[in-house]
């Protein structure tokens, strides 16, 4: 045998020994791929039946609650004055505020007031030392009192010199030289008063007077301190009785504002707290801005409010209702009443079938405009009839229907003036820029809520 044979055979022994592994490789991964197979199938099969059965239990008690009562609660439509109002945020200002001074410098002596204290214009408030002021006043005093002398003794010399000029002792020259002098002293005379009065009146300024009727605020100043005139902050005094109200409306709405203001005259305006329940004053809108403000495309209003209970206060934010309108008998449904669906707008109202038990029907409206949680509506329901506001969401048309009172809600104001917040804009042929409107939206679900609240 040759040596090129040996590897040769060699190798077809070893081919010899490892070709019957194969097959019994190929034998096991089969195995295990069918097993597996077989536990995806397993696992599969077990979830389509979890599905079935849950679906069967959700059809089942579908069933079952098809066939009882749904409760809802429901509440009458009213039909009441309803005010039309713009909203707004505005900020308390004072009417008048001033910032007090001395007109005069010197060290000032211990107040007069108490902090916090109602002041009328005035009231003495302060004192500064007036002891150097009523020196240069008795000063000027004493000039005026010399030159007067003076004065007189000149009077005196030009009444001689005119009877010796009319004697023909002088000449006219000396007579006219001695009325010249009696004429500059009368000058003196005059030059002197007018000091007398300036320093009087210097005098009078070191008592420092409230200018105007207000609250006085904090001491700015300790007595003690030495005083510059024109300079120095004393204190600063608010005036609360009237208060002004400044707040901006959006540009679109300004027309109608300035229409309506030219025809009535007086705008009454309403200011409630950050919550909108409690109603802090009644005043009336007093003008507009001479300009819109063309970065925030808003223009400036103020009014002016009474506040005898000094309910506002200065700097204090408040929501503003600038009342457009006053609609005497509008037929109004609280906002989650109102749902909308593919035909538009509708309501749940309550009614009974042949067998006397209680349903609802669905029935469609027309809405005027919302106005926070209320809702305006022109046609559609009468006044006295019951509409669902709770539970809507699981009914269909004549469904039976277990009828409960609604849960009550304080509220602040009276039943003309809604504590809800509210931004009204136009809508259809009831629209001044003062109310919204919304539209059903289509392609919504039927019992859908529509919220109508729009800030």
């Amino acid at each position: 045998m040759s040596m090129t044979d040996a590897p040769d055979t060699y190798q077809s022994g070893n081919n010899e020994n490892q070709q019957p592994q194969e097959p019994k490789r190929s034998w096991v991964r089969g195995l295990i791929y069918a097993v597996v197979l077989i536990l995806v199938g397993l696992g599969v099969w077990r979830i389509y039946l979890n599905q079935q059965q849950v679906k069967a239990n959700n059809d089942r008690q579908q069933a079952a609650l098809m066939g009882r009562p749904v409760p809802v609660q429901v509440v009458a439509v009213e039909q009441k004055p309803m005010p039309i109002y713009l909203t707004a945020i505005g900020t308390v200002t004072p009417y008048m505020s001033v910032t007090v001074k001395a007109r005069v410098s010197g060290q000032l002596l211990p107040v007069r007031f108490t902090e916090g204290q109602a002041v009328h214009q005035g009231q003495p408030i302060m004192t500064i030392d007036p002891a150097p002021y009523r020196a240069a006043l008795d000063q000027a005093k004493g000039t005026l009192a010399h030159d007067q002398a003076l004065l007189k003794n000149a009077q005196a010399e030009a009444a001689r010199y005119k009877a010796l000029f009319d004697a023909g002792v002088v000449s006219k020259e000396s007579m006219e030289s001695q009325q010249a002098s009696m004429g500059q002293y009368t000058g003196q005379i005059e030059a002197d008063k007018a000091a007398v009065e300036a320093a009087q009146l210097q005098l009078n300024w070191c008592s420092v007077q409230s200018p105007i009727n207000g609250i006085i605020g904090l001491r700015l100043v300790d007595p003690g301190n030495i005083i510059t005139a024109n300079t120095t902050n004393l204190v600063v005094i608010n005036q609360f009785q009237p208060i002004a109200v400044y707040f901006t409306l959006p540009e679109d709405q300004l027309p109608a504002v300035l229409h309506k203001l030219a025809a009535d005259k007086r705008l009454p305006v309403d200011a409630y707290d950050h919550d909108e329940l409690q109603k802090l004053g009644i005043g009336q809108l007093l003008t507009t801005d001479n300009q819109i403000d063309t970065t925030t495309g808003t223009a400036k209003l103020k009014a002016v409010f009474d506040n005898r209970d000094n309910a506002l206060f200065p700097n204090q934010f408040v929501n503003i209702r600038l009342v457009m309108e006053n609609r005497p008998d509008a037929l109004v449904v609280p906002s989650a009443a109102i749902q909308s669906g593919q035909q538009g707008s509708f309501v749940w109202v309550i009614d009974t079938n042949g067998k006397g038990a209680t349903i609802v029907k669905m029935q469609p409206v027309k809405i005027a405009l919302s106005q926070g949680q209320v809702t305006i509506l022109d046609s559609g329901v009468t006044p006295g009839e019951k509409v669902v506001i709770d539970g809507a969401d699981r009914l269909q048309a004549n469904a039976v229907v277990i009828v409960s009172a609604p849960r009550q809600h304080k509220q602040g104001g009276d039943a003309a003036q809604n504590t809800d917040s509210a931004t009204s804009s136009t809508h259809g042929a009831h629209g001044q820029g003062t109310a919204a409107a919304p539209a059903a939206a289509g392609g919504q679900e039927a019992g859908k809520h529509h919220k109508k609240e729009q800030q």
